[in-house]
């Protein structure tokens, strides 16, 4: 055998025994994958069964399944706050009986949060932050994998009310370029820190292409349409955000509601 032939099998024989004996470094399946593969890959995987359903809802403690809205068969007509400016949401007017599970800031590092989306297949609406989010970008790239919606919620959480024109586009724009760089979106949806703005943030919003401001509903008890807000984690003394989220559902459940898609409506 010559010694080109010898240089090929040798090389053949020492790849096949670095597979078999698994000595390649692992890497990690959403860093393999890109962003458009990954998504496709999550869209693709295996269907639970209504077995698999009950068994996750009885392991969250629920008593049976918490009803997912399908799409509405028409958006509902919101009234802009003016003209030229995205509409301010606090209540999704709609007669369905659906309401909408939103989560503010990115601090949430919990993997069972991540479970507990996958598993009940819950459409919920992250409003993150770039200075709270930080390193935890990957965190989030999984829970957007297992359906969890990315929207805006500024750069440095500051309160947008009364800064210039410039400041406040630079919190917004510089938000949904992140966004797009780190998961190829533009956020369509976007929240005010602390839930103030004026009509320059309206103004500033709607040029850096968010199609509506979203605020949340306040009131003592669930009704058809409502914005639920889910704070992060911090009182230290409080139930974390996994056991608030299910004693949310138990009350949807209770009340014969559903959990809808935000983004479906808006």
């Amino acid at each position: 055998m010559t010694a080109r032939p010898l240089a090929a099998a040798a090389l053949a024989a020492a790849l096949l025994a670095a597979t078999a004996t698994g000595c390649a470094q692992p890497v990690d399946p959403l860093e393999r994958l890109g962003g458009k593969a990954a998504h496709v890959a999550g869209r693709t995987a295996r269907t639970p069964s209504p077995a698999d359903d009950a068994h996750a809802y009885r392991r969250w403690g629920l008593p049976s399944r918490v009803p997912l809205a399908p799409p509405p068969s028409s958006h509902p007509r919101i009234r802009t706050a003016g003209p030229g400016l995205p509409p301010v949401v606090h209540r999704v007017p709609t007669h369905d009986k659906v309401v909408f599970l939103t989560y503010d800031d990115g601090a949430e590092r919990d993997p069972r949060f991540v479970d507990l989306v996958r598993e009940l297949r819950l459409p919920v609406s992250m409003f993150l932050t770039d200075s709270v989010v930080g390193p935890g970008y990957a965190h989030f790239a999984r829970l957007r994998e297992v359906g969890a919606n990315v929207q805006n919620h500024t750069l440095d959480h500051q309160s947008l009310r009364g800064l210039p024109y410039a400041g406040q586009r630079a919190e917004i724009c510089g938000q949904q370029d992140k966004l797009r760089e780190r998961f190829g979106i533009r956020p369509r949806l976007f929240r005010p820190p602390y839930g103030t703005y004026d009509t320059t943030t309206l103004r500033a919003a709607g040029d850096c292409g968010v199609s509506a401001v979203v605020l949340w509903t306040e009131g003592e008890s669930l009704q058809a349409g409502d914005i639920l807000l889910v704070g992060p984690d911090d009182d230290l003394n409080g139930p974390p955000l996994v056991e608030r989220t299910v004693r949310l559902l138990r009350e949807v459940q209770e009340r014969g509601l559903s959990v809808g898609r935000l983004e479906d409506y808006l």
